[in-house]
Formats: structure tokens, sequence, C-alpha cells
């Protein structure tokens, strides 16, 4: 990273620009397998791009998100990571029901749906386990 070096902490001083997240790496061991799974379940938006002999990004948007996954091979750091690593990665549905029984539908393996004070989440992992959650708010809630 960087070296420590002094500051001004007054937060006016230094207004942060905005900032958004759009892409997240997840680390898998087969890239055709993974591929075939997110396609499956439905995220689209694809990119399959083969940079050079060693380097492969495959990009999906899941359904509605602003927020890509990207995994592939040769991208240092991003493919460096442990397969089935990635653990709770939120995708926030108006209906958990809905979303729940259409990813069961296409052959996802989803946990029962569970209410935590009002918040609703059912569980599903990709084929290196990499965690995904469905997470439904109360109803009105403004958040």
């Amino acid at each position: 990273m960087t070296a420590e070096r002094e500051f001004d902490a007054t937060p006016a001083s230094h207004p942060v620009p905005e900032m958004k997240l759009e892409l997240v790496p997840v680390p898998v061991s087969d890239v055709d397998r993974a591929k075939e799974f997110y396609e499956r379940i439905g995220f689209g938006n694809l990119h399959d791009t083969q940079v050079t002999g060693s380097m492969r990004v495959v990009q999906f948007t899941p359904p509605g998100s602003g927020c890509a996954i990207v995994f592939g091979t040769g991208m240092g750091p991003i493919t460096d990571m442990e397969p089935g690593s990635v653990k709770g990665l939120h995708l926030v549905v108006r209906d958990i029901e809905e979303a729940r029984a259409a990813l069961v539908a296409r052959g996802a393996e989803l946990s029962e749906i569970q209410d935590i004070g009002g918040v609703k989440y059912s569980w599903f992992s990709d084929p290196d386990g990499n965690l995904w959650g469905l997470q439904q708010w109360p109803e009105g809630y403004q958040g």
C-alpha cells in the first residue's frame, strides 16, 4: 500500500469525491464452470475476453444491479484469491420468495427463507463455495 504520512484530519478540507462500487472479484477454480453457473442463474451483461494467452476476464451483472462481478485467469491479485473465499455477497430483492423460486427453477440450491428481525434472507453458493445471500428488507424500509 502507501507509506504513512502526515495528513489533515479535518474532513471539510478534503471532501471525498463520489465513489461507486461497480465491480467485485469472485475467485473461482474453473472459469468455464463458473461462467455456466452464473449464466444459468440469470446473471447477464456477459463480457468474456481473452486479453492475452494467460489472461481471461469474465464479467457478469446480476439482474437490475449497478455492480458486476469479475473472475478469470491471469489477473494478478484478483486471481490469486482462494476460490470460494468470498462470503456474504448480498443481492437485495423486493420479493424474496419470487427471487428464491426463480433461482431454484434455474437449478440453484438455496436455503429456506430466514426472518431475522423483519429482514429476510436465503443463501446459496456457486460451485466453488462463494456464498451469496438474497436479502429482503421490510416493506416501507427507507434505509
